[in-house]
């Protein structure tokens, strides 16, 4: 059961300010005490007061723990039953207690009404709580606290950095200077726990890029330094004031912490915030005139179209050129797939689903998952593989020899016309036994209709019949034909037939970064318009309006507050961003590379 604390109190004008907290669990306590679930600062309520137990989803009990009783609707007990959807008032104290039900949660909204008790107006509570005349003086206190402070964590600490200074790894005990630490180092820094100096090498001095690359070797930038500073924007007053204090205490512009900040928690490293992205990029080609990139502030509303590195040459060494998908991309990839007539519920594909139920688990229409199977990490999708994912439908069985289907070799086609072939001439007529070498032939046995001439003749006409059936599976309602795109031979009876290779395109935003695993609760169809599309040129990706249904900029009012780290990596990488690192921690690494021969992706 989940309670809904509403603690309420009044400014000096009258208004009412209400600070709701919720506690999840079946008990909660009250009592003067600081660590009650609510704590009432009031002499008349004891340490230890009652305790509010649930009894069901509507009604709790309320027991007295303290010896004192408490007020229920007007009337004194030490124990009482409440309905919450009826609702019930307690008095403990100078606070009420109004019990009733918001949402399934027991609400308890807190408000003190009276003076608290021995004191006789509300003024008087300084003097009950006060410590006057049992410490010493103001300034007497303010003196020695500054002292002992200037001693515990200045002279004392600096003593500790100087008599380890140089000492590889420090003794894991108290070190008197771990308390100008901001806070616990993260995950990615843990073992460095006991060797601050491995980053903090110089007394008072921030940390330097030197130390970074000290382990992270293969880290390079994002861009060249000179250029880089001409890119940054000039910052406001607050900036200014900023970058004039990290001067004063030596700290150098562009370097590595400012985007990786340690000491901000034992967990994962903290993100890079946006405003360090639109420094630059936010008005970017006002300050780079050669720049091809185009200006981004947020991606809720000042980001571009997405632009994919799509297909634009097919063939042995394909070209990628990224082209905005508000220009409707095409791409070749060299399969004819039409994925409307796949996804049909009511065509014959469907009804050949239906039949395959049992041996292939599919439903009454064919689904994506029947065919896109995801990558072990869920971040894409295995390319589509015949043996797997087609032949199933699609077979390629040309013969049956003891119940083992032949089949044609998928992806070799000089291997398909040699089996063909190989076929047709191991599958000559049968020799009549009258023909047989022992066998004496009369003359006119070899004119035209006779036995002789109607079996040579067969069997002359195998060759020509493994022509037809190489034309038949590379031409038009074939086997490949129906798939792929054929070139046929420019020479009459030559066997060059080429099909053009098909390239699969793994990862269409080069720059970018989108995690499917991270979407798995969301429909294919939310995204991708395959059962409307009736090509396989169409380039099925959605535009940035439909990751905006749900994302928005880091301050937006979005369901999914999104900064540039999420999707783009400082660091131009095959890896995920930071960010998305922290969020799946057990991400396999990610070894796809960018096809050779893409365009304009440096841009």
């Amino acid at each position: 059961m989940t309670f809904l604390i509403k603690q309420i109190s009044h400014t000096a004008d009258g208004r009412q300010i209400v600070r709701p907290s919720e506690i999840a669990a079946d008990s909660i306590t009250i009592g003067r005490a600081a660590e009650n679930d609510i704590h009432l600062p009031d002499l008349a309520v004891t340490p230890q007061h009652a305790r509010i137990d649930v009894l069901g989803n509507r009604r709790i009990s309320i027991t007295a723990t303290g010896g004192l009783p408490f007020d229920v609707d007007g009337r004194s007990t030490q124990r009482a039953d409440i309905d919450c959807v009826k609702g019930a008032e307690l008095r403990l104290g100078g606070h009420r207690l109004t019990i009733g039900q918001e949402d399934g949660k027991v609400a308890i909204a807190v408000e003190r009404v009276e003076a608290l008790s021995d004191a006789s107006e509300e003024k008087d509570e300084v003097q009950v709580f006060s410590l006057r005349g049992l410490l010493p003086g103001k300034r007497t206190g303010a003196w020695g606290f500054d002292i002992l402070i200037l001693i515990a964590f200045l002279a004392v600490p600096i003593w500790s950095y100087v008599s380890h200074k140089g000492v590889k790894e420090r003794p894991k005990t108290f070190h008197a200077d771990q308390s100008w630490s901001s806070g616990p180092l993260s995950q990615a820094h843990r073992s460095l726990e006991n060797n601050c100096q491995a980053c903090h090498v110089d007394a008072f001095v921030s940390v330097r890029d030197s130390a970074c690359v000290a382990c992270h070797t293969d880290v390079h930038d994002h861009a060249d330094p000179a250029r880089l500073a001409r890119a940054k924007g000039t910052p406001g007053l607050g900036g200014q004031i900023l970058a004039g204090v990290a001067h004063i205490f030596n700290k150098p512009d562009g370097a590595c912490v400012d985007c990786h900040r340690e000491h901000e928690g034992a967990g994962p490293m903290q993100p890079t915030q946006q405003v360090f992205c639109t420094n630059c990029h936010d008005g970017l080609n006002g300050r780079l005139t050669d720049t091809k990139l185009e200006n981004v502030a947020d991606f809720g509303k000042a980001h571009p179209e997405f632009r994919p590195a799509v297909m634009t040459t097919p063939g042995e060494h394909p070209v990628f050129t990224r082209i905005s998908l508000d220009k409707n991309p095409t791409e070749n990839s060299g399969l004819k797939f039409p994925h409307k007539l796949h996804l049909s519920r009511t065509n014959g594909v469907a009804r050949m689903a239906q039949t395959m139920k049992a041996d292939h688990g599919f439903g009454d229409a064919l689904a994506c998952k029947d065919c896109h199977v995801p990558t072990a990490d869920g971040v894409r999708f295995q390319a589509v593989d015949m043996k797997q994912d087609c032949a199933m439908c699609h077979s390629l069985a040309f013969e049956e020899i003891g119940g083992t289907l032949r089949t044609l070799r998928h992806g070799e086609p000089k291997q398909v016309i040699a089996d063909l072939r190989a076929y047709y001439r191991s599958s000559d007529p049968e020799k009549p036994i009258s023909l047989d070498g022992m066998a004496r032939r009369r003359p006119g046995q070899y004119a035209q209709g006779q036995l002789y001439h109607a079996y040579f003749g067969a069997a002359a006409a195998c060759p020509s019949r493994a022509d037809a059936a190489i034309r038949a599976v590379f031409s038009k309602g074939g086997a490949c034909y129906d798939c792929h795109t054929i070139t046929p031979p420019v020479t009459t009876g030559s066997d060059d037939w080429h099909v053009l290779p098909v390239h699969q395109t793994m990862r269409y935003m080069g720059k970018g970064w989108f995690d499917h695993d991270a979407h798995k609760t969301e429909k294919c169809e939310s995204c991708h318009a395959a059962g409307k599309s009736d090509k396989a040129s169409d380039v099925m990706l959605p535009g940035i309006a439909t990751c905006r249904t749900c994302h928005g900029g880091p301050k937006a009012n979005a369901d999914i507050p999104s900064s540039c780290a999420l999707c783009h990596s400082y660091h131009p990488d095959e890896g995920a961003p930071w960010s998305t690192k922290q969020r799946v921690a057990a991400m396999k690494p990610v070894t796809d590379v960018q096809p050779a021969g893409v365009q304009g992706l440096d841009n």
